[in-house]
């Protein structure tokens, strides 16, 4: 299963790409992307005048622009779909089954900046699918906050017994508004993480399952920061291929 994500065109490729985050917790309409596809780039962007996700349910305030390779989730009412939240989730709305991207293994990379304020962070990572509960480990290729000044990469081992918790955020010297490349190399028991061509992290465990592709960026109105900034991320493209 291969991917050459470019971004051509002025439209995403629906047949590999939902413009949703979530959307089995709160809604198509609520968690739709704020987005444009123009020469060969995906923006993602949060204006100020975007709603809340999940207003109501998740803990703290939150805004999202997100796309995602996949989506799975039961009917209304049951605790069926991927990436819950909180204890006992209940799905807000069903939602059709989609499998546009969903790789098992092999290199995996983005080149993307981010244009993000103290209140605000951009992330590219990898979830299990979630058809069985158990299928719900993370590879986090990169995640970075305004604030901060390292990049989260690594494992997160969420709701699968097989897996054992092994991300940090790691001090790299880059700055993430500048166009860089972030990659994973994944072999069955392994993880290779890579920016800019670089090993940065290693790590001797990896899923064992189909995982899908979600990138986004997130706003955190809780946080202090400008609430008139339009966070943003920007992709030149997305590539993934059988090692």
């Amino acid at each position: 299963m291969n991917l050459n994500e470019q971004f051509a065109g002025e439209e995403l490729d629906r047949s590999v790409w939902l413009p949703c985050y979530l959307p089995h917790w709160s809604s198509r309409a609520a968690s739709a992307a704020t987005y444009q596809v123009r020469d060969g780039e995906l923006r993602l962007s949060i204006p100020p005048s975007q709603g809340l996700w999940a207003e109501g349910v998740h803990e703290t305030p939150l805004r999202v622009s997100c796309i995602q390779s996949a989506n799975f989730s039961g009917p209304v009412g049951s605790t069926v779909g991927g990436q819950p939240f909180v204890t006992n989730q209940l799905v807000t709305e069903e939602q059709a089954t989609f499998w546009g991207y969903t790789p098992h293994c092999g290199h995996v990379e983005i080149r993307m900046r981010g244009e993000v304020s103290p209140r605000s962070m951009v992330a590219f990572w990898m979830s299990g699918i979630e058809d069985e509960p158990h299928r719900s480990g993370e590879i986090c290729v990169m995640e970075a906050f305004g604030d901060a000044t390292a990049i989260g990469i690594g494992l997160h081992k969420f709701r699968d017994p097989a897996l054992t918790e092994e991300w940090s955020a790691l001090e790299l010297g880059i700055d993430i508004a500048e166009f860089h490349t972030y990659a994973v190399d994944w072999r069955p028991g392994s993880l290779v993480f890579s920016v800019d061509g670089d090993e940065v992290r290693r790590v001797d465990q990896a899923p064992d399952y189909p995982v899908q592709l979600e990138l986004g960026v997130f706003d955190f109105p809780d946080k202090p920061g400008p609430a008139d900034h339009t966070p943003a991320l920007i992709v030149s493209h997305v590539i993934g291929h059988s090692l």
